[in-house]
């Protein structure tokens, strides 16, 4: 074999490819460096660009080895969950690999679709992008969903140009972040030398500086507001996870969760304590020693909302679990329930768990059954603060199906990252949490078990937090909600709209 085979000669496309694809990640948080992109992306295009007409398997290869190496370095960290428990690390390149295999799979049927659109439509380079971001909306919405790092979330970076998020959304986003990554080496390359190629694609290259002009004074317009009268208390106990399912540490725990919950609550006018996703090794809202106690720690009006597992009993000793919000009064009394609907794959279900239990993988939690889903989102009345949202966990990954159809004063989410260690996740789930809340226009309040716990306000603006792997509270006065943005109005249906704009205003120009 010599070194004119094909095999050999498109080697180092590939490599290529997926370095690319892994210095991608660069522009996640908390790195942000989004301008990576505009390097790393043109590679992948140029590979799109000079297949041969139809060559739609080589298409698939090329989008496939580019998303695996992006999203390779977007969920490196869920490996930090394997070292929890030494007898699950052989899972560990299956969990990782397998699911960035996977999430890559749809960028290469996207890659492969472009190949078969008709430059007579959109340049494949355009196309490519369009339907990139088309198979990243469907990344949230096929099988259960699992929208983590789509590229969009790298406006997180972008300073005030986070902000067109209350318009477009994360996936609209999405779709910007890729154009504007590609348009630099259009203008620096061959297709320069037609004029109005040019002209165009730095006319939409100087959109991205007038959305950021648009975020500051969106931002100038809207200061934070906040109720006087609502205070709320953050606790981050900061449990480690070989500690926090261990039934003689039970007493303890809660101990600890009390004591911050308690230290100076009634001098600071705190109102609402929030604990975090399965704050306590036992079901709460039955342990009547324990709400007792709750109540005693609360002064009248005001209201814990705990993370916390909670069992429905069934018959013969089929009993349901769930992971929960419950809210306890001053009086002990469980007032108010939410349970999370949109459970982890691999952690708290197990998908296809017949057949996946024969081989040997079982779920990352210690629960001998699998979860069961809830009923969907609702609110929960909070006194003297009105109607609160709970998300918990990654729930607040997704930016569609959200919001109850009664729209809330609060988005509460509760989340317990300590899986994962001082990784990027943490900071990514963060980052997401905040994307929530200029898409809706809502304030939110986190409490995570080891971090990091924060308020943030309708605009994403964190006005308070805590530091990773650190035990503390936060106490502040809950924020405002501004009116109801766009996107809340009408999802993505606003990502269809933009495609549409796009395709129609570029197709004559680049054609």
């Amino acid at each position: 074999m010599n070194a004119d085979t094909p095999g050999l000669r498109r080697q180092p496309h590939v490599l290529l490819l997926f370095v690319a694809g892994l210095l991608s990640g660069l522009a996640l948080p908390p790195i942000g460096q989004w301008w990576v992109l505009a390097l790393t992306l043109p590679v992948y295009l140029w590979r799109i660009e000079t297949l041969p007409q139809g060559r739609w398997g080589r298409g698939f290869l090329s989008g496939l080895v580019f998303g695996f190496g992006y999203f390779v370095a977007a969920f490196h960290w869920i490996a930090f969950a394997f070292f929890i428990n030494p007898a699950d690390i052989w899972m560990m390149p299956f969990a990782v690999g397998g699911l960035a295999l996977f999430m890559a799979g749809y960028w290469g049927i996207a890659s492969a679709l472009a190949m078969r659109v008709p430059r007579a439509v959109a340049p494949r380079w355009l196309a490519a992008l369009l339907l990139i971001a088309v198979a990243e909306w469907l990344r949230g919405h096929l099988l259960t969903g699992f929208p983590w790092a789509v590229p969009g979330l790298a406006a997180d970076g972008m300073g005030a140009v986070a902000q067109l998020a209350s318009l477009v959304g994360m996936n609209g986003l999405t779709l910007l972040v890729l154009v504007w990554a590609a348009l630099p080496a259009l203008l620096w390359c061959g297709w320069r030398r037609e004029r109005r190629v040019s002209l165009a694609a730095l006319a939409v290259l100087l959109c991205l500086p007038a959305a950021e002009v648009w975020g500051l004074w969106r931002i100038g317009q809207n200061p934070t507001l906040l109720n006087g009268s609502v205070k709320v208390r953050l606790v981050q106990p900061n449990i480690s996870q070989d500690d926090k399912w261990r039934s003689d540490n039970a007493d303890a725990i809660f101990r600890s969760l009390m004591d911050l919950s308690s230290a100076g609550a009634t001098e600071a006018g705190v109102s609402l304590v929030v604990w975090p996703e399965s704050s306590v090794p036992f079901l709460l809202d039955e342990d009547r020693t324990a709400l007792s106690q709750v109540g005693a720690m609360l002064s009248p009006g005001r209201t814990l909302l705990a993370g916390a597992i909670r069992r429905d009993r069934g018959a013969n000793g089929n009993d349901s679990y769930y992971t929960s919000v419950v809210a306890v009064n001053a009086q002990g009394e469980v007032s108010g329930r939410y349970d999370k609907w949109r459970l982890v794959p691999g952690g708290e279900f197990l998908p296809w768990e017949d057949l996946l239990t024969r081989l040997g993988f079982r779920k990352v939690v210690s629960l001998p059954e699998s979860f069961t889903a809830g009923r969907g989102p609702h609110n929960l009345p909070v006194p003297g603060l009105g109607l609160v949202a709970p998300l918990i966990c990654y729930e607040v990954i997704f930016p569609n199906r959200l919001i109850a159809e009664e729209r809330p004063d609060l988005i509460v989410n509760v989340t317990n990252d300590g899986w994962f260690g001082r990784s990027t996740g943490p900071y990514q789930h963060l980052a997401q949490a905040r994307l929530r809340t200029i898409e809706q226009g809502l304030p939110l309040v986190r409490a995570a078990n080891t971090g990091i716990s924060a308020v943030i306000d309708p605009l994403g603006k964190i006005v308070a937090r805590t530091e990773l792997l650190s035990r503390g509270v936060v106490d502040h006065l809950v924020p405002l909600p501004l009116a109801v943005t766009l996107y809340a109005r009408i999802g993505d249906l606003a990502l269809c709209l933009l495609i549409g704009v796009v395709l129609l205003s570029l197709r004559k120009v680049w054609i």
